[in-house]
């Protein structure tokens, strides 16, 4: 088994999806965390049939003990994290911001914003200990538009602490933070802000996550 795992969170649709598959054809072990069983077990077929291997973690990525327990699990395995990518997003209704969903919003905060902030605290340790160990992140500016309130708010939120760790992280040689801009994708998300979009000019999944995995 390769000694490079890399670690997706989100990986059960989409762009985490597509960059498990492509992380794993390059070599890397592949530990894909989400919430979806069977989206996991599909994802894992196509890694198996081609050549590569991934351990599957299906977990609620905002339950703390859970995320606690794999990431001592990967220690206890392999001891490190050389690459951590966090695709894990929940995407609100677009409603303006006077009608937002009380119940919508907590969920948004509890996935964007704090999912991420103690899943940064988990993760750490484990970078630190891989040769060059690297976070990466998705920015997806909607902080202002036009009934984007809810997500646009959250998204900015989980950008701010990922940036402001990627500043303290700058000058260290051991692990550094990643941020990338993916093209528009026809995923499960954008659809649920544009529903009616055409989707022949958006960009595959599985191109972004090559070209991703190529600057790795």
């Amino acid at each position: 088994m390769t000694d490079r795992i890399a670690l997706v969170t989100g990986a059960s649709r989409g762009l985490g999806f597509a960059l498990a598959q492509a992380l794993a054809g390059a070599g890397w072990h592949v530990v894909a965390v989400a919430r979806t069983v069977g989206a996991l077990e599909e994802l894992d077929d196509r890694i198996q049939a081609a050549g590569g291997s991934a351990t599957l973690a299906p977990m609620d990525i905002t339950v703390d003990d859970a995320m606690r327990q794999l990431c001592r699990g990967i220690y206890d395995r392999w001891g490190h994290v050389d690459l951590w990518a966090h695709t894990a997003i929940h995407a609100t209704q677009l409603s303006p911001a006077a009608h937002i969903d009380a119940k919508d919003f907590e969920k948004s905060i509890a996935v964007n914003v704090k999912a991420t902030a103690t899943l940064i605290q988990m993760v750490e340790p484990l970078l630190r200990a891989a040769p060059r160990g690297r976070g990466l992140f998705f920015d997806d500016p909607r902080a202002g538009e036009i009934f984007f309130g809810a997500y646009g708010a959250t998204k900015a939120a989980q950008m701010a602490l990922v940036r402001s760790w990627q500043a303290e992280t700058d000058r260290l040689d051991h692990h550094k933070v990643l941020i990338d801009a993916p093209a528009p994708m026809p995923t499960a998300t954008r659809a649920r802000f544009f529903p009616g979009e055409e989707r022949d000019g958006l960009a595959r999944p599985q191109d972004e996550a090559a070209r991703i995995v190529a600057t790795l």
